[in-house]
């Protein structure tokens, strides 16, 4: 997993509340366990029209923004059913960052784990990074994990707040399983005691 220090990037505007998992990736493109080459299915309901045509009013699809690495979106992100396949969909088409006033408890630990930053601010806050990223090609924000800042293309910034693991977890790129391969020595050293103690287990 790649590691989450500094992020700059242009942030899309997704002014939506309740964004579940089926609109972030749609139930059809569940066949596969590969977390590559779903980012051709992100928002696809929204992002495409019924012929197959791109929708030319989604956020997405809109030329300053189609190179977003940030997302700006309304309350309760990635609610609905449990799919890890909405973080990898993210992922692939390039989104590091969600920023919102709250996320679905599934959707947000599985973010963690796929190298994802979602990041909860205030309303106020959330306001004024909507402002920012209405902006098109200047809507430019700053992720710093190390302060917990967001930095704004005027200069402005906003702090949040992030569990201390989750964050560590980020800085050094590690998902649940990495974390425990750092403790290997010590689960090592345990296995042999615990042999030579009791070599008939």
């Amino acid at each position: 997993m790649d590691k989450f220090t500094t992020l700059t990037g242009v942030a899309a505007p997704l002014e939506i509340m309740n964004v579940d998992t089926d609109m972030i990736i749609p139930k059809q493109y569940l066949k596969t366990i590969k977390r590559t080459g779903l980012g051709a299915g992100l928002f696809s309901e929204m992002r495409f029209n019924d012929d197959g045509s791109e929708n030319p009013d989604f956020v997405l699809n809109k030329p300053a923004y189609r190179q977003a690495k940030i997302l700006v979106a309304g309350d309760n992100f990635g609610c609905g059913s449990s799919r890890e396949h909405a973080p990898w969909a993210l992922l692939d088409f390039g989104i590091r960052c969600v920023i919102s006033t709250s996320f679905a408890d599934i959707f947000y630990n599985n973010c963690f784990n796929n190298g994802i930053l979602p990041i909860v601010v205030s309303e106020s806050d959330l306001e004024k990074l909507f402002d920012d990223a209405r902006r098109g090609a200047n809507a430019t924000l700053t992720v710093d994990l190390e302060a917990q800042e967001i930095h704004g293309p005027d200069g402005g910034s906003v702090k949040f707040d992030i569990d201390p693991a989750r964050k560590n977890k980020l800085l050094k790129g590690l998902d649940d399983i990495g974390v425990t391969m750092e403790k290997t020595p010590s689960i090592s050293s345990f296995e042999q005691k615990t042999a030579a103690a009791r070599p008939w287990i």
